[in-house]
C-alpha cells in the first residue's frame, strides 16, 4: 500500500490514474513531492510501531509539486470520500495551495487551512528540517556510522563548498542520496524532536 517510487517516465495522467486505482482500497492517501519524503514518513511510522500499509495508508510521491493539482483532481474525482493529505517544501507551497483550491477542497488555502486539511509545509525542505532537528554533530555521527564521513570531508574541501556554512554543506552533501539519508536521519532522531510538518502529517493519518 505504501508506494515509495513513482515511475518517472510515466505520463502524468496515467500515473495519477494508477494511483487512483490503488486508492480504491485505501483509507488515506498522503501526497508527497518525492521518494525521500515517502521514505521519511514510512520510517517515522515504523519507529512509532505503525505499519502504514496495513492501516490502509497509501503514500504517493507525485514527482514534483507542480503535479499536485492534477493528482488531487483525479483522486478526489474517483473517490470523493477519500481522505487526502500531503507534505511539501516551502518553495512549493503556492502550488499546493492552488491545487487544493482547484480540486475544490477549500476556497482560500492559507497555511493554517492547509494544516486543517492535513497538508503541511516544510521550512525550506524536509532535509533542512531533519538536519536542524538532529543538529550538526548528530548528522556527522550518522555519516560516520554510514561510512561516508570521509567522503563528506572531501566534499567540504571542494572549492565550490569551502565558504559555505556547515549546515549548507550538510544539506548539499545529502542531495544526491536523499532517500537513503532520510531513513538514516529518522532512525537517529530523538522522537521528541521530529520536525513539526512531518510529525503533523503522521498524526493526521
Amino acid at each position: 500500500m505504501v508506494r515509495e517510487q513513482a515511475n518517472p517516465t510515466a505520463p502524468r495522467s496515467s500515473a495519477a490514474s494508477a494511483w487512483a486505482e490503488e486508492a480504491a482500497t485505501a483509507s488515506v492517501v498522503a501526497l508527497v513531492e518525492g521518494p525521500s519524503d515517502a521514505a521519511a514518513l514510512t520510517t517515522l511510522a515504523q519507529r512509532h510501531g505503525r505499519n502504514l500499509a496495513t492501516e490502509g495508508v497509501l503514500v504517493v510521491p507525485i514527482g514534483g509539486a507542480t503535479n499536485i493539482g492534477h493528482h488531487l483532481q483525479v483522486l478526489t474525482g474517483a473517490h470523493p470520500q477519500l481522505r487526502v493529505t500531503g507534505l511539501c517544501d516551502a518553495d512549493e507551497e503556492r502550488a499546493y495551495r492552488r491545487g487544493l483550491e482547484r480540486a475544490g477542497l477549500c476556497v482560500s488555502a492559507t497555511r493554517e487551512r492547509m494544516k486543517d486539511l492535513g497538508f503541511y509545509v516544510c521550512d525550506q525542505d524536509l532535509e533542512d528540517e531533519l538536519i536542524r532537528s538532529l543538529g550538526a554533530r548528530a548528522v556527522l555521527e550518522v555519516f560516520d556510522q554510514a561510512g561516508t564521513l570521509e567522503k563528506f570531508h572531501l566534499y567540504q574541501r571542494q572549492p565550490a563548498h569551502r565558504r559555505e556554512t556547515l549546515e549548507e554543506q550538510l544539506r548539499g552533501f545529502v542531495t544526491n542520496e536523499k532517500r537513503r539519508y532520510a531513513r538514516l536521519f529518522i532512525g537517529a532522531l530523538d522522537l521528541h524532536r521530529v520536525p513539526g510538518p512531518l510529525a503533523g502529517l503522521l498524526a493526521h493519518i
